[in-house]
This record gives C-alpha cells, sequence and structure tokens, in this order.
C-alpha cells in the first residue's frame, strides 16, 4: 500500500508539470527527496525502489488532489492548451497540493503530547468548473493516536465523530462511503470528496503522541516536514508558519529545555511549565521536523501523586489518581546488577514475533497461574510485535502481566532501532519489586497495569487507576534497588488542577482494558472501552470514527445528541431522501492478529482494499489477462505525434490510444507530461 501511494504520488508530480503559470512563469522543478533509508542497507535492485516509494511518504500533514483522469489536470486561474490524453489513471494519480498557511499547535503533559496542526491548501492542479477528491495524509509521532479532523471547502465542513459499533449496526442498511486508512506505520489517510478545481481546503488535524524518555530527559518528535513542491508557485505569495508550545511536567519542578528544532522565542516560565512561541515569514516552509527536549534539576529518584474528580457527565464517576516515578539523570547508577547471575537475579524473557497463534490466552492464563504461586524471583517478560498480523493486545497483556516492556515495529525501518530501545529498557532495571503500600484502605482501586513494572533507567514509571474512598495525603512506594537493598520513597499527593488526566491516561487505560477484554472475552469491558473512547475521543477496536457533513449554515449536531440520533435512525431517513452526507472512515486500532495470513505465511501488506470502482475493475481484469502484450507493445505517447501527421493518420493513432488504454498502457502518457 505505501508503495502504492508513493507511486501514485511520483506519478503526479509529473502530471503536475502539464500546468501552466504564466507567459514568465516556468514550472516549478520537481525534486526527489533523499531516500528514508541508506544506500548500505539495502542491495543494488532495492535502491531505485527506495527512491521511487519511501521518498514520497509525507512527513508532514500533506494533501493531494485525487486524479484519475489526467485531462482535467491545468491551471484553474490560467487555461492552456493541453494535449488531449485517453484512459485514466490506475490506481489514481496523487499530486501534492500547494499549501498558503501552517499552524501547530502542541500541549504536553506528563510523558503525552496533543498536536493540533491547521493549514489551507488550495486545489492547483484541476482545472475551473472540474472536481476531485482530495486526499489528506496525517503522519503523526511516537504512538500516535488520530482525535479528530475538520475540513472546511467549496462551503461544506467535515467534522470527525466516534461512533459505536452498535451504532454502526443500526444503519448498516445506510449507504455508506468508507474511506480512510493507515499506509503504514503511524501514517493515516483519509478522503473529501468532489473538491472543485481552485478551491481552498481549510483542514485542521489533532492526534496525541508519546514523548520519548533518554538520558533523564524527555524528548518530542512531530512531523513538520514539508517536501519544496508544496511551496506555492508565485513571487507575491505570502508564507507564514507558527507554531506554539506548551509544556507542563506536572512535576512542580523546575524544568530545564536543552534541544529545539526551531527558533523558539520563550514566553512563561514557572515550577513545571514551559511556554513558547515561533512565528515568521518564511521563503519556504518548514524541511525539518519539530523536535524539543527538556530535563530536571533532580538528580536522582522524584516522583509524585496527582489527584482528579470526575467531571459531571463521566459515567465512571470513581476518582482518577496517577502516580508517577522518574529515575532522574543518573549517569552512575551500576543497573544490571539485578540481571548479573547470582541466585537473586532477575531473569529476563523476550518474545519477538510477527504473527498470531490460537493458544494466546493459554498462554496468558498460565503466566497468571504461575505468579499466583509467588516465586521469590518472577520472570520479566518483554515482548515485541512486527507488522500487523500478530495480537499487539496479547503482547501488551503479556508484558504487563510479567511486569516488562511492550513494543512494536509495522515497518521493517524501524525495526532495528525499537529492538534496540526494548533491549535497552528491558535491561536498565534501577528499581524493581515495586509496591504501593499505603492504598490499602481504599473502598475500591482499579489500577491500570494491575501488575506494576520495574522502574528503567530508560523509561519512567506511571501507573493510573480509578478508586473510591479517602486517598491518603502521602503515599509509600517501597522497592528493590540494583545493589539489593530496600529502597521506600514517600510521594507527597496533590491535586491536579491544570493537567487533564482525563486525556493523558485516556490512551493507557483504553489499550489496557482491551487487551483485558480480550483475554476474558466479556461483552461488559468490551462497552466500557466504547464509552471510554466516545468520552474521551480517543479511537479504539469497539469504535468507528466518522466524517460528518453539514453544509453552509446549517449547525452541527452536537456530539453528545449524535448517538441518540442514530439509535432512533434518524440519519438513515435523512440520508435516504438527502444522499449519503457522511464518511465511514476506516479502523483505527491495531486489530487482534491475523491467525490466517500467519499460518499462510502472507508478506506484510499482501491483503489490499478491494476496488468497488467498475472502471477500475475492468482496468485492472484487462490488464491482467493482457499482461504479456502490455510488456512488449506501448502506445508510447502517440498523442504528441498526432500534432505532425495528417488527419486520417491522427484518427488511427487516436483510436489505437483509447484501444491500449484498456490494457492500462495509459501509465505510459505519464513520461509524456514530464516533457511539457
Amino acid at each position: 500500500m505505501a508503495m502504492e501511494f508513493s507511486n501514485s504520488v511520483c506519478y503526479g508530480l509529473k502530471l503536475s508539470k502539464r500546468i501552466y503559470y504564466g507567459k514568465d512563469m516556468p514550472a516549478p522543478p520537481v525534486e526527489v527527496p533523499s531516500m528514508t533509508r541508506s544506500a548500505s542497507s539495502v542491495s543494488a535492485s532495492e535502491k531505485e525502489v527506495v527512491v521511487e516509494t519511501a521518498s514520497y511518504m509525507p512527513a508532514a500533514p500533506m494533501v493531494y488532489a485525487v486524479v484519475p483522469d489526467p485531462e482535467v489536470v491545468d491551471n484553474p486561474d490560467i487555461p492552456s492548451y493541453q494535449p488531449y490524453v485517453y484512459g485514466r489513471c490506475v490506481p489514481p494519480a496523487l499530486i501534492p497540493l500547494h499549501m498558503h498557511g501552517v499552524a501547530m499547535e502542541i500541549e504536553s503533559f506528563l510523558d503525552t503530547a496533543f498536536v493540533a496542526v491547521s493549514g489551507t491548501w488550495r486545489v492547483h492542479c484541476v482545472m475551473a468548473g472540474q472536481r476531485c477528491d482530495c486526499r489528506i495524509a496525517v503522519p503523526m509521532g511516537e504512538q500516535g493516536s488520530l482525535l479528530g479532523v475538520e475540513v472546511e471547502v467549496d462551503g461544506r465542513s467535515y467534522q470527525a465523530q466516534l461512533v459505536t459499533m452498535e451504532d454502526m449496526e443500526d444503519v448498516e442498511k445506510v449507504p455508506k462511503v468508507e474511506d480512510g486508512r493507515f499506509l503504514k506505520g503511524q501514517i493515516y489517510t483519509l478522503k473529501v470528496p468532489k473538491v472543485k478545481g481552485g478551491s481552498t481546503l481549510s483542514v485542521k488535524i489533532n492526534w496525541s503522541q508519546k514523548l520519548a524518555y533518554n538520558d533523564g530527559q524527555f524528548c518530542l518528535n512531530v512531523p513538520f516536514s514539508f517536501p519544496a513542491y508544496v511551496n506555492p508557485f508565485g513571487k507575491k505569495i505570502s508564507k507564514r508558519e507558527k507554531i506554539s508550545l506548551k509544556v507542563n511536567s506536572g512535576t512542580g519542578r523546575e524544568v530545564l529545555w536543552t534541544n529545539a528544532s526551531h527558533p523558539l522565542k520563550e514566553l512563561k516560565r514557572q515550577d513545571g511549565k514551559l511556554s513558547f512561541l515561533y512565528e515568521a515569514q518564511v521563503p519556504t516552509w518548514s524541511s525539518s521536523d519539530f523536535s524539543f527536549s527538556y530535563t530536571f534539576t533532580s538528580i536522582d529518584f522524584f516522583g509524585g501523586v496527582l489527584l482528579q474528580s470526575p467531571f459531571l457527565r463521566d459515567f465512571d464517576q470513581r476518582e482518577t489518581f496517577c502516580f508517577y516515578l522518574f529515575p532522574g539523570n543518573i549517569q552512575s547508577r551500576k543497573a544490571m546488577k539485578l540481571l548479573a547471575k547470582t541466585i537473586d537475579s532477575i531473569p529476563l524473557i523476550f518474545l519477538v514475533t510477527d504473527g498470531a497463534v490460537e493458544d494466546e490466552k493459554q498462554i496468558c492464563n498460565n503466566m497468571i497461574d504461575y505468579l499466583k504461586s509467588e516465586q521469590s524471583i518472577c520472570p520479566r517478560i518483554s515482548t515485541f510485535g512486527i507488522g500487523s498480523y500478530c495480537n499487539h493486545y496479547f503482547l501488551q497483556k503479556l508484558a504487563h502481566i510479567g511486569r516488562g516492556h511492550y513494543d512494536a515495529a509495522y515497518d521493517a525501518d524501524t525495526i532495528n532501532f525499537r529492538m534496540q530501545r526494548l533491549f535497552a529498557s528491558a535491561s536498565s532495571v534501577i528499581l524493581a519489586n515495586i509496591k504501593m503500600d499505603t492504598l490499602v484502605d481504599l473502598d475500591s482501586l482499579e489500577l491500570f497495569p494491575s501488575h506494576i513494572p520495574d522502574l528503567s533507567s530508560r523509561s519512567p514509571l506511571i501507573v493510573s487507576g480509578r478508586y473510591d474512598g479517602g486517598f491518603p495525603d502521602t503515599v509509600k512506594i517501597s522497592g528493590t534497588l540494583a545493589d539489593m537493598n530496600n529502597f521506600v520513597i514517600e510521594l507527597k499527593v496533590q491535586r491536579a488542577k491544570d493537567v487533564p488526566l482525563e486525556r493523558v491516561l485516556a490512551r493507557r487505560h483504553i489499550d489496557m482494558l482491551t487487551a483485558q477484554a480480550w483475554l476474558l472475552g466479556t461483552k461488559e469491558l468490551e462497552e466500557k472501552v466504547a464509552k471510554i473512547s466516545i468520552q474521551t475521543g480517543v479511537p479504539c477496536e469497539y469504535t468507528r470514527m466518522i466524517l460528518v457533513q453539514t453544509d453552509k449554515g446549517t449547525k452541527a449536531p452536537d456530539p453528545s445528541l449524535l448517538q441518540e440520533a442514530y439509535k432512533k435512525l434518524k440519519l438513515q431517513k435523512k440520508v435516504e431522501s438527502e444522499g449519503p452526507k457522511n464518511i465511514f472512515l476506516g479502523k483505527l486500532g491495531v486489530g487482534f492478529g491475523n491467525l490466517t495470513a500467519t499460518a499462510q505465511n502472507l508478506p506484510p501488506g499482501f491483503e489490499k482494499l478491494k476496488s468497488s470502482d467498475p472502471a477500475d475493475l475492468l482496468v485492472k481484469a484487462a490488464s491482467n489477462c493482457c499482461s504479456q502484450l502490455a510488456d512488449r507493445f506501448c502506445c508510447m505517447c502517440c498523442i504528441q505525434a498526432c500534432s505532425y501527421v495528417n488527419n486520417q493518420c491522427a484518427v488511427v493513432l487516436t483510436q489505437l490510444c483509447a484501444a491500449l488504454a484498456c490494457v492500462e498502457c495509459i501509465n505510459c502518457c505519464y513520461e509524456l507530461c514530464s516533457c511539457f
């Protein structure tokens, strides 16, 4: 799927050379971006593939014109003569739209960042009076979760909403326009239909992602690298970009920022809080990702406990707490002692897999029974999943049971880095057998995760949950240090006044409860996860995201009333009378593995979406039947030749081009476009 997307962008850039910008304005050069992998990491036969595919993957929010018909490509402001092109582009070409403005707002709390990118893109490549679909690509950072999309164009607006699977079943008879899928890793794409040539799309995208932790400092990296070909072409077009960053560590301790990729201006500094702004008129859009890192003044263990009351409409009226423990910047602490070959050492087990097996639940239950036997030293189990065929919730659950770490790689080029990071975290334990002794008097307690993992020098410890009863003023944490001495620390409890714990903890709670629901197979837990998802706006396996369309002058539906509207089938009546108004996006979860693909040893990405367009099916069928002919014969874009021969010959060549288009020789026409 990623290769198909990149090839479509490559074809789209060649096709964009048809656009005429004026007498004294030659077409801008189309640059081939640098490879995402070094040449030494691939064979000679792979090098060309890397250039043509990986280099065109989006590294920042982007919008593309979806062009199945090359004939419509032209400047909507300055119509020009274009040679006629027969046939269709299968798959459709993707022409990156020119970006006319971009702003990014980032709020960081504890180890989670919330990112909002807003920008405007113009359909500069489709002639006036014609329409095309526009595809939005959203690359997200570490463990990214898409939270929302808002689009305004041509008097229409689209807003993302989450609905439960039960609500989807209520409207199963309603015609659904389905779109939205992951290209690779953390890149999600969705489509806005029927946009007029020359229109401007205003897009706002929200997602959450994790901060990395290394050498005592938190590191934030947000995709914000725009290719040169999205810069608008013209001397008088201004380009202004803006980045706003707010950091709230939640600790109350002094924060020292150590690195920033963009020239940030510090606006405010308080205990545990920082605020920055970057705003500038630029000659070209940002060509590097936004990165920021900070550390604390403490050089030893430190932590705290945050409490927060439920909001008025929360379905769970229990209090929320969050306990955090940071290792600090301790370069000399000798961590491997816990893993030394002594009688008190902690054995480590690593499970690495790229597929699913049938007895995963039994494996988890066996480990639970083993831990209940109260062995003096329990092994730590860390898990690593490769690709989408393995059951990532099984791997997460097994890591939680074994007090280890979990990580995953969905792309081949990230396996090495992520696996080394997992090994480093698991082997850098500095505090083990951690217990919270002062919470036993609570009326009820739900802990995430249920088994407190070890504290690693490469990863801070954050444990959260819900409770009833009187929470103590201090919490005593005990454990075993690397030198086998006992460790005890009392953490101060305080109210989280300006840290939105519900948003920060939502992804954790959803993932852990989903893994528990998978293990137990209970409908009640699935419904609970769906409620949390709807309430917090964080997608899960039991909800789906839709883009709700409203026309200019009409009021967008209240999200709290949207669920009831679905249940009463009001949407069905509206759709039947006015046609489909909503876009049902593809799933945003990772799924529960694929036993069939694992058993058949299918290569990653083998499963593809089936086309529903009869014309596409016809062209693909013809291509399969006539592949040998297509390999030996090509129209070679006889369109240009028609202008140099007599009328009768031109007619014959034109008819020949139309016939050959049925065997997908239209791809050759892209080469013609590169000559104009």
